[in-house]
């Protein structure tokens, strides 16, 4: 199953006319949903689970986060994980996962337990925090 955020961009007549008569204005919401997807999830290969490669910019370096782009974290992390714990870290929760830094191949690292997080930026995009990474 994808998950994917679901937007209301209309609101119904009941929430038109409670607007009205608080004399407020319509503001779009969002909730996160479940979707049948229409492609198969990729197979993980247990040999090697969660590949994300990415070069490291100065800028993660500094502040010692990996940042994932938005559509990335919901196609390649997001979409393996309860809909529970997705909606966790969507409202700005951090969430602990283990990481294999996989740099030296021959000599992959298992930073398990070690505050490895996921967070939400306030970008919309999402950030491993790894400080021992780097």
């Amino acid at each position: 199953m994808k998950k994917i955020f679901f937007y209301n961009f209309l609101p119904s007549k009941a929430e038109e006319e409670a607007c009205r008569e608080r004399n407020t204005t319509w503001i779009v919401t969002r909730y996160l949903v479940e979707i049948r997807d229409i492609y198969p999830a990729p197979i993980i290969d247990l040999q090697n689970p969660w590949t994300i490669k990415k070069m490291i910019t100065h800028y993660e370096t500094v502040v010692r986060k990996l940042v994932l782009p938005f559509a990335m974290a919901f196609e390649h992390i997001f979409r393996y994980w309860t809909l529970d714990t997705i909606r966790l870290v969507t409202s700005g929760h951090r969430k602990n996962i283990n990481l294999w830094d996989v740099t030296e191949e021959n000599n992959p690292k298992n930073y398990q337990n070690e505050g490895i997080l996921v967070e939400m930026l306030p970008n919309g995009d999402y950030a491993l925090v790894c400080v021992d990474l780097f």
